[in-house]
């Protein structure tokens, strides 16, 4: 698969590039449940071909997913009132995505969230990657490279079925600085009526590092302007303990017990009821939360990992994986540093603290930190992740 920079292309650029579209005089434009054009998002990048698929559920559960980065635009869920919800932020075009180079909806890889200073050791051997997420001088690789990781390259795509629709990529050896050439496939599936299941699978012909993820922003109440919004959600997660932090997001290796403190999230709760801006590590992530939590259902994905509720709406999501931990984001930085008046989806304008992360992983740093679970893929072994969101209202 052709790797390209998203960042070269800006919009006047993109819009250069073959697009493919409905003629209003001969069709009429159908829109997806959620309001999409899937025309908006058809384009041809260097030879690769990017649309918008759609998967639909038995119970009114609609998923819009484009093939550049295998994110997910739009997720339709029914509300209390049995009315259809769109519970995930995005753009409702292709050329934004591109433009904008953002993780929403994406499936992170090579290695979701971030190594220290982008070097890690492996078989004896230095591995020095790209370092994309800088803290004065303490330079990280974030989420595989960011903006020539995975989320803004073009899978391939197969859709299997109208609940199921399974993405492929060819990562090359020393891409970003991460070595073997990896084939890896996103498969998202519709199970259950309402429920979205995720599977991650990866081969590899050299030793390598990989730990994938899902990148939803979630706001369960479908109010995407709110005034810190996403805070008022409730959430636990089924978690004794976290990875502390230092203040460039990196772990430091300690884990600490969520006992006593603002991080203890065991309980379901209104996230502004509980968050202590004071505490050192919610400061230290421009006043939410930004961490890994350690949990606690030791690789059982039918055991509730985390939970997320609206009361507004009564969308109730349930999440669960076989990974050892998970990071919750609640969008510390959205809508401020030049973001302010970014037109997002429909027309909105995203305003900080406007959605939630759960986003299954690794631990971040595992590659620097032997004693936690080990993101190395040897040739041979099959790299295997699951998460399913399962929504419900209550």
């Amino acid at each position: 698969m052709k790797a390209f920079k998203a960042s070269l292309f800006g919009f006047g650029a993109l819009m250069a590039l073959t697009m493919m579209s409905c003629d209003p005089k001969t069709a009429p434009v159908e829109l997806t449940a959620s309001g999409l054009n899937p025309a908006k998002f058809d384009t041809v990048v260097n030879g690769d071909t990017v649309r918008l698929y759609t998967l639909k559920g038995d119970k009114g559960m609609e998923v819009c997913i484009t093939n550049y980065g295998a994110r997910i635009v739009s997720m339709m869920v029914p509300d209390k009132n049995d009315s259809l919800v769109d519970v995930v932020l995005g753009f409702d075009n292709i050329a934004q995505y591109m433009e904008k180079t953002t993780d929403y909806g994406s499936s992170v890889g090579r290695y979701a969230n971030r190594i220290n200073m982008g070097r890690f050791v492996l078989n004896g051997d230095t591995i020095q990657l790209k370092q994309n997420d800088k803290h004065d001088g303490r330079d990280h690789c974030l989420h595989g490279g960011g903006d020539t990781g995975w989320m803004n390259q073009i899978y391939k795509a197969e859709q299997i079925d109208d609940q199921t629709l399974k993405l492929t990529i060819v990562a090359e050896d020393g891409e970003n600085g991460f070595p073997g050439t990896v084939t890896a496939t996103t498969t998202y599936k519709i199970v259950n009526g309402n429920t979205l299941d995720i599977t991650w699978e990866a081969t590899t012909d050299k030793p390598t590092i990989i730990n994938q993820t899902n990148h939803n922003y979630y706001n369960l109440s479908g109010d995407f302007e709110e005034p810190a919004g996403g805070l008022n959600q409730w959430l636990s997660v089924n978690a004794d303990s976290f990875t502390v932090a230092d203040d460039s997001y990196m772990p430091t290796g300690e884990i600490r017990a969520v006992e006593g403190t603002t991080m203890d999230l065991r309980t379901e709760h209104a996230i502004i009821d509980g968050l202590d801006r004071e505490y050192d590590q919610v400061a230290n992530a421009n006043g939410g939360y930004d961490h890994n939590w350690c949990l606690n259902t030791k690789g059982d994905d039918t055991k509730v990992a985390a939970t997320l509720y609206s009361p507004k709406t009564g969308i109730f999501m349930e999440m669960f994986t076989n990974e050892p931990g998970v990071q919750v984001y609640t969008g510390n930085f959205q809508g401020i540093q030049g973001e302010e008046n970014v037109v997002r989806k429909h027309g909105k304008h995203y305003p900080q603290y406007i959605s939630v992360c759960l986003e299954s992983q690794k631990y971040p740093d595992s590659p620097n930190h032997p004693e936690w679970p080990s993101p190395v893929l040897n040739p041979g072994e099959k790299y295997y992740s699951h998460a399913a969101y399962k929504f419900s209202v209550k």
